[in-house]
């Protein structure tokens, strides 16, 4: 990988592995600086404040991308570059419902095109947002997270349910045996 300030787009992605997610949690190679690339709130990557056109490269960048602690980086086994990520890495924009012997199973594509079933290793999440909503994240990988549009978000209210979670009554949703809470049953039906 380039220093910042140096190498081009191509000669980044030359510098990283082709095929399947690579160990990068195996890896832990020199910090080599910042270089000017940036993962923008609504998924959109950028390189040098302009956005990376090619999916097949923005699919490659992020099956390289590690997190520590609150900072992003991309790396090989010999280098490490840091890189800003303005909320999450990714966005979750489709959603298909299944069934399966563990009940109803929400498998999201992400914008990278990845396959992740919410269950034991990926859960929903859903934190307040400014406004007073909740904004729901979904795991999917390596303390990587994606952002659940608007839409999907709609999509999992409607197939939301009331539980009993720990003596409280729970607004959520299921997903491979496991049920994720979004908020009190009783705050959800006043918004009824």
């Amino acid at each position: 990988m380039a220093k910042a300030g140096q190498g081009s787009l191509e000669g980044i992605a030359a510098a990283l592995p082709k095929k399947g997610l690579p160990p990068v949690e195996q890896w832990n190679p020199p910090f080599c600086g910042d270089i000017d690339m940036r993962i923008a709130a609504d998924g959109t990557w950028f390189y040098q404040k302009t956005p990376i056109g090619r999916p097949a490269l923005v699919r490659l960048f992020a099956s390289v991308l590690k997190r520590e602690g609150d900072k992003y980086f991309l790396v090989t086994p010999v280098e490490k570059v840091g890189l800003i990520v303005e909320e999450v890495p990714f966005l979750a924009v489709e959603l298909k419902v299944a069934h399966d012997a563990r009940g109803q199973v929400l498998a999201f594509r992400t914008n990278t095109d990845d396959w992740v079933e919410a269950g034991p290793g990926h859960a929903l999440r859903f934190a307040p947002a400014a406004s007073g909503g909740l904004k729901p994240y979904l795991h999917v990988r390596r303390e990587l997270w994606a952002k659940v549009t608007r839409t999907l978000f709609y999509d999992l209210v409607e197939l939301g349910e009331e539980r009993v979670v720990d003596g409280t009554a729970k607004f959520g949703v299921a997903s491979g045996g496991e049920f994720y809470a979004m908020a009190d049953a009783s705050a959800m039906r006043e918004f009824a």
